[in-house]
């Protein structure tokens, strides 16, 4: 099922990006465009990336330097 009709991006296209890494809407867009037209399928977006794992989430809601902790587990 399509979720940007305007660059034609696919759930699961979405969900390959998540997969590869892309935790937010933007990031997201940063990698096939999906929301950075309209904006109608941001919404969609952010529901199938849902509430998962991510490394950035994860260090932000703690209060933590997320870009400084990424460097340091590399």
């Amino acid at each position: 099922m399509y979720v940007c009709s305007c660059f034609g991006i696919t759930e699961d296209q979405v969900k390959q990006h998540a997969e590869n890494g892309a935790c937010t809407p933007r990031q997201i867009a940063s990698a096939c465009k999906a929301g950075t037209d309209c904006g109608g399928c941001v919404r969609r977006i952010q529901a199938l990336l849902g509430r998962g794992a991510c490394p950035r989430r994860e260090l932000i809601e703690q209060h933590a330097p997320a870009l400084a902790r990424l460097d340091d587990a590399a």
